[in-house]
């Protein structure tokens, strides 16, 4: 009998977890398109798929500076490695989330009840075969910098935050897996924005699943979560300075979503996240805080970090 295919989404708490046929998406007013795999139906119209800027009132740089000294002061007392530091902008002028939904070009989007909308370029995990496959994202640069690539590469701040943050997944996978291998170290891809191209530093691994871990999916999921690139380590500690320091309920941001149709899986940290609360929108943003971090660009990264994709 075939399988059937289904939608799944984990806040970044785990305080709330669904999973939805891809009928039921609709019914839910859930639109998503994972890699080409999508609910999209010719009900809906993709006439509002306008290209537009946006405009945000930054996250103050004072309240910015308070949560990044209280991340230094646990770095130095050696509670945390890397600290994954987020906050919300707030958007300036309106938009409509599902005309930003259809403009914004990623490859993972997701439209989810007219409460938020998150056009991520950062897988999860896939599986296929019965390997498990990860692919951390730490680390961006302005592509128009003359050199950027060298720039980046040779960037001590961030290839500790690479490396550390591959290090915490491969270990993440090690309890579900076995034969874990980085098949793939720190190769670059670039992005388009409306503010210009961004190239970013990726990482793949590789590890092999046992013959029956379709039964024990949930269990791997949730073993997994909150994703390393989006908290940090040693992630324990970690979450708890986080929850300290940020002072706000991420919610579904930095939480996951996708697909598994019974063989194969395909998911996503919700990242570059546009969330509706209280009749304001808030565009939440951040990066990886280390030792070696300067609280100017960590604030810029921030900024620079809001933005839609596009074609």
């Amino acid at each position: 009998m075939e399988k059937e295919p289904f939608f799944f989404i984990i806040n970044f708490d785990k305080s709330s977890m669904f999973a939805y046929s891809f009928q039921e998406t609709l019914e839910q007013r859930i639109i998503f398109n994972l890699n080409g795999i999508n609910n999209l139906s010719s009900s809906i119209s993709t006439k509002t798929a306008a290209t537009h800027d946006i405009e945000v009132q930054p996250f103050s740089f004072g309240s910015y500076l308070q949560g990044f000294e209280k991340v230094m002061h646990h770095l130095k007392l050696g509670n945390s490695f890397l600290v994954n530091l987020t906050f919300p902008s707030k958007l300036s002028k309106p938009i409509d989330l599902a005309s930003t939904f259809y403009a914004a070009h990623a490859k993972y989007k997701l439209l989810y009840k007219d409460q938020f909308v998150c056009f991520s370029p950062e897988c999860f995990i896939k599986i296929k075969d019965d390997h498990i496959f990860s692919y951390p994202m730490k680390g961006t640069i302005d592509a128009s910098l003359d050199n950027a690539a060298h720039i980046l590469l040779n960037d001590a701040k961030e290839e500790q935050e690479h490396n550390t943050i591959v290090d915490l997944i491969r270990n993440d996978i090690s309890r579900i897996a076995k034969e874990v291998t980085v098949t793939k170290f720190r190769y670059l891809e670039k992005i388009k924005s409306v503010k210009g191209e961004i190239l970013q530093t990726s990482t793949e691994i590789r590890g092999k699943l046992s013959k029956d871990w379709k039964k024990d999916f949930g269990r791997l999921l949730l073993d997994m979560l909150p994703a390393g690139s989006i908290s940090g380590a040693p992630k324990p500690k970690t979450l708890a300075i986080i929850d300290e320091v940020e002072n706000y309920d991420r919610g579904f941001y930095t939480g996951i979503f996708g697909i598994f149709d019974g063989e194969i899986v395909d998911s996503a940290v919700a990242i570059r996240f546009i969330e509706k609360e209280n009749g304001a929108l808030w565009y939440k943003s951040g990066g990886g805080i280390t030792h070696q971090s300067n609280v100017k660009e960590e604030y810029v990264e921030l900024i620079k970090k809001i933005y839609i994709p596009t074609f």
